[in-house]
């Protein structure tokens, strides 16, 4: 579908909604209305989109070998999925691995102030993979309300909460969306670590070098009773964490590790000085296990 096609598309459905209520006018940033991406025929567009095109690709590119998906078959939705971020693949990535009853269930959390400064990039977005805007410098009034008010009508989120993709494979410290959203919605969440997207198709990339990824899956989380977002938002950290080391281990030796408080931690060491910070981060992911599709 070229530019031109997809401006009249964008043009079309923003007379459509402006005809039946012209205070649902298409403005940029997080005041951009995706309502429409959640319509029947938008919803078909997308299943056929990411079955037939994104997950193909996905598979030729990232060859995603996902682990622990069986943590999710007594979940039942809605759910928050929170996972660490290193390139603009983890969002398709993500989609690709999670059960159908969640990938074409499921809204995703993107940067107001990236995704949505021009009409048709925000268009495409959000009839491809249902991104919604959220501002990053802070929890936005707007923003939260929109999840949350998703959420309650039965839609999954898929959140990074760092804000930002990674530039040298080590994590940013959490922001609070994930774990506010949790508390405030009553919702499980579910840490998730992506590896090998970065080697794939890192920031500053001008080009894509497939390769293989990992995905896993750690325990749902629920807010404790009276738990404050700030101490949900820790214990999110540290799970996506120790996904991370279930993924590069097993189960076994992770958990022992996460009882023992002694689970690596995906942010860069204190003592690295710059230097070795760049050069651990610059060394590709190694993935060394099969990479099966998700069987669900």
């Amino acid at each position: 579908m070229g530019k031109r096609m997809v401006a009249k598309q964008a043009k079309r459905l923003q007379s459509a909604i402006a005809a039946k209520d012209p205070r649902k006018h298409f403005q940029l940033g997080a005041d951009y209305n995706t309502e429409w991406a959640r319509t029947p025929v938008a919803r078909a567009v997308r299943v056929s989109a990411i079955e037939g095109i994104t997950r193909p690709l996905i598979k030729i590119i990232a060859s995603p070998t996902v682990l622990n998906a069986d943590r999710l078959d007594e979940v039942t939705g809605p759910v928050i999925f929170a996972a660490n971020h290193t390139s603009h693949l983890d969002t398709s990535v993500m989609l690709s691995c999670l059960p159908p009853r969640f990938r074409h269930k499921s809204v995703v959390a993107a940067g107001a102030d990236y995704f949505f400064d021009k009409h048709i990039k925000a268009f495409v977005w959000a009839l491809w993979v249902n991104i919604i805007p959220i501002e990053r410098e802070r929890v936005g009034r707007r923003s939260a309300d929109l999840a949350a008010r998703l959420i309650g009508s039965g839609w999954n989120l898929v959140i990074f909460p760092e804000g930002t993709r990674s530039r040298d494979g080590f994590t940013a410290p959490f922001r609070g969306g994930a774990a506010y959203l949790g508390v405030r919605c009553n919702v499980p969440v579910v840490p998730v670590h992506i590896e090998g997207t970065r080697a794939i198709f890192g920031v500053g990339a001008r080009r894509i070098r497939p390769g293989k990824t990992r995905v896993t899956f750690g325990e749902p989380l629920t807010a404790l009773p009276n738990e404050k977002a700030r101490d949900f938002n820790v214990r999110i950290e540290q799970a996506v964490a120790r996904a991370g080391d279930e993924g590069r281990t097993d189960w076994w030796s992770a958990g022992r590790r996460s009882v023992a408080g002694e689970t690596p931690s995906l942010d860069a060491p204190p003592y690295a000085e710059g230097w070795r910070r760049s050069w651990i981060g610059s060394k590709p992911a190694e993935i060394e296990r099969a990479a099966p599709w998700p069987k669900r």
